[in-house]
């Protein structure tokens, strides 16, 4: 295992994994947002690619943005930033014995190919192991890597469909919808990553590494949370309904004189304030309690919307904040990327690209600080070019391993 491995490319950045090395071997999504988080907490991120084509993402588009001999797909630049690429075809011997060498210096590998496909290139769980002791292998697949139907390719829409998502999201019953962006692969990654982190914490009790399994099956069913517990316990089949919470009224989106706007009304202290300020009878018994809102949710809408059809969204929303009431408009992502608050959280960071030149991306989600001061990583390192560092990288491997 690695205790201090500098980048010959970036140098450290800092940050809670700062001297670890990270190998990717993954590609599409799933795994390279793993590694981009691992990345973002100071880790070194080296990303074998295949050559010639690299990420599949790299070719996923349009958009494409930068010069039309070179052109770079922003997919790509969504989940690889803060890491370093080399080109290796693993079929080789050449590839097989660099990638040996980075196995030997890691402390995590992250892989989401279908099982099996590892041990045909030599690179099983055991002979990982047996080059690196303290090697965490984190492992995605799409639905599990045993059981019946671990043999299945998993692509985020198909599983959001069959772990219930979709079942769940969209205007009614007989429309079941998507969520916007591949939320199976991204919570895959989160997880994965999440479990890497345990693992090393546990090595450093134990000095051993291990292996670390989610799918994106796994991800789905862990954010089923209320809605799994009304099927488990309450034997309840939650249906889509729209933009309204199934168990909390009034909460959802709401139309008022032009526009619109979402309200959380989550307490009875909340509700009586919201009624007041707008007019309306708390205590009137269709609308008494949270069930008795629940049970007649399609009425309140209609008494919230009426008393809403006086306002302009923007009055309204300063009326709902001056009482009191979590309220909030639905921006475009424009908009987002331009709102003071999300720039005040570092949510967009500008890097420098090796073709691009200056290009802002959406930022890491999580801030550190040590009692005194912040102490986040704020450098970042743009996604790389296809074996922008593999030269550098094959010279690192060259010199002596840290403690040979």
């Amino acid at each position: 295992m690695s205790a201090e491995t500098p980048s010959p490319t970036s140098g450290d950045r800092g940050g809670p994994l700062a001297g670890r090395l990270v190998v990717d071997l993954s590609r599409a999504l799933a795994g390279p947002h793993a590694g981009m988080m691992l990345g973002d907490l100071g880790a070194r991120v080296i990303k074998v690619e295949t050559p010639g084509t690299g990420d599949d993402t790299r070719g996923w588009g349009p958009p494409f943005v930068g010069p039309e001999e070179d052109r770079q797909s922003t997919y790509f630049l969504s989940c690889n930033r803060n890491k370093e690429s080399i080109a290796l075809d693993l079929k080789s011997d050449d590839g097989r014995d660099t990638l040996t060498e980075l196995l030997r210096r890691a402390d995590v590998v992250v892989e989401n190919f279908r099982p099996g496909v590892l041990d045909r290139l030599g690179f099983s769980t055991e002979a990982m192991l047996e080059l690196n002791a303290g090697l965490v292998i984190l492992s995605i697949t799409g639905f599990g890597h045993d059981g019946p139907e671990a043999r299945r390719s998993g692509y985020d829409q198909i599983v959001q469909g069959e772990a219930g998502l979709m079942s769940l999201t969209g205007p009614d019953p007989d429309h079941p919808q998507r969520v916007g962006v591949p939320i199976a692969d991204l919570l895959s990654g989160m997880y994965g990553a999440y479990g890497a982190v345990a693992a090393l914490l546990e090595r450093e009790r134990t000095g051993k590494g291990q292996v670390v399994r989610t799918s994106l099956l796994a991800s789905i069913i862990g954010v089923h949370a209320f809605q799994g517990t009304r099927a488990t316990v309450a034997g309840e089949v939650p249906q889509a309904q729209g933009n309204h919470h199934p168990s909390i009224a009034p909460y959802g989106l709401f139309t008022c004189r032009g526009g619109r706007v979402q309200i959380s009304v989550g307490s009875e202290k909340l509700w009586a304030t919201f009624a007041e300020t707008f007019g309306l009878a708390a205590d009137e018994p269709r609308f008494a309690t949270n069930a008795d809102r629940v049970r007649n949710r399609e009425q309140l809408i209609g008494v919230v919307e009426d008393a809403f059809s006086a306002y302009q969204a923007e009055p309204l929303l300063r009326k709902l904040e001056e009482a009191g009431i979590p309220a909030g408009k639905v921006r475009t992502l424009d908009e987002v990327y331009a709102w003071d608050q999300v720039r005040s959280q570092g949510l967009l960071l500008d890097v420098e690209h090796a073709l691009l030149g200056t290009i802002a991306l959406p930022g890491p989600p999580l801030r550190f600080f040590d009692g005194a001061a912040e102490t986040t990583p704020t450098t970042h390192a743009a996604p790389p070019l296809l074996d922008g560092d593999g030269e550098a990288i094959r010279a690192w491997l060259a010199e002596p391993a840290p403690g040979a």
